[in-house]
């Protein structure tokens, strides 16, 4: 049989044949939330649109985008605050141009800032390599002269990828992509430049694609982050698993949306006893801890011997 084309970053392991281990504390789920701060140009480019179809400038849309970093971000600020919850936050780099003080508020938090591109106005899978490097450098430096750090981890706009993606960002001096969301636990990934870490990252259990690609209301999207976290709860037991829960401001900052997820996050964070609530990038450190990565980078993805 000929081989289909295939990508060779990692091997077909079933969930069922991985190494067995616990996350900090003896928990068998590790629970992140992952904030995308997202800026957009205004006139131009790509962006989620709550009413398709308008003509630039797209007035409608782009205010409807703005509101969540006006707005939607500090009400899911306060209530991450009430519950003591941790944030991986996703944030292109424009976004310390446009409301440095929202990116200042996660900082004394102490949350994650993982690159997150320059601007969801943009795909770099259109870009050749030189363009698309000095892309990921732009964003790398902007947030690391801001953090004091250079980000561990990366999300693409738009979740969009070039062949050689996975290769810049281990070159960059990433750690782990949230690009691959082909798992329930961190696969490790080959790049030219070494091992490199997928962290899955959620497309159902994510805002855009409920609300907007499926329109589904604010009760059925609070109650899929729901039923998710207690089906992988009790999934945990046979296998140590990660659920991320994917949140856009200018979505689930919307009041009536975010009164639904406010019951939803609290019964999460009481459940704290149960699993690892953590970062993004914690979750990397544990599992290169538990799993690390394969010497020879050619093995990436194989059961350890």
């Amino acid at each position: 049989m000929t081989a289909l084309p295939g990508h060779g970053r990692y091997d077909y392991v079933p969930i069922t044949r991985r190494p067995d281990f616990t996350w900090p504390g003896g928990k068998r789920l590790a629970v992140y939330f992952a904030i995308n701060l997202e800026h957009f140009a205004f006139g131009e480019g790509l962006g989620a649109e709550l009413v398709p179809g308008g003509a630039q400038p797209d007035v409608l849309n782009y205010a409807w985008r703005d509101y969540g970093n006006r707005v939607g971000a500090w009400r899911l600020l306060a209530l991450l605050d009430s519950l003591e919850l941790p944030a991986t936050v996703l944030a292109n780099s424009a976004m310390y141009g446009h409301a440095p003080e929202l990116l200042a508020a996660h900082r004394v938090r102490g949350d994650e800032i993982a690159g997150h591109g320059r601007t969801n106005s943009e795909r770099q899978s259109t870009m050749p390599e030189a363009e698309e490097r000095e892309l990921i450098a732009e964003a790398t430096r902007v947030i690391a002269q801001a953090e004091g750090r250079a980000p561990a981890g990366w999300l693409s706009p738009w979740i969009a990828e070039t062949m050689i993606t996975p290769d810049l960002l281990a070159e960059a001096g990433y750690s782990y992509t949230l690009n691959w969301c082909m798992d329930d636990q961190p696969i490790w990934m080959r790049t030219r430049a070494g091992p490199l870490l997928s962290i899955p990252y959620p497309q159902e259990v994510n805002d855009i694609p409920s609300v907007i690609a499926r329109q589904d209301p604010a009760s059925t999207f609070a109650q899929i982050v729901l039923d998710d976290f207690d089906e992988r709860l009790e999934q945990s037991a046979d296998q140590p698993l990660v659920m991320g829960v994917a949140l856009h401001p200018y979505i689930v900052g919307q009041p009536y949306r975010l009164r639904r997820l406010r019951a939803v996050l609290r019964q999460i964070s009481d459940a704290r006893d149960e699993v690892w609530i953590a970062r993004a990038d914690h979750i990397h450190m544990a599992f290169a801890d538990r799993v690390p990565p394969p010497g020879d980078t050619a093995s990436c993805g194989q059961l350890p011997a």
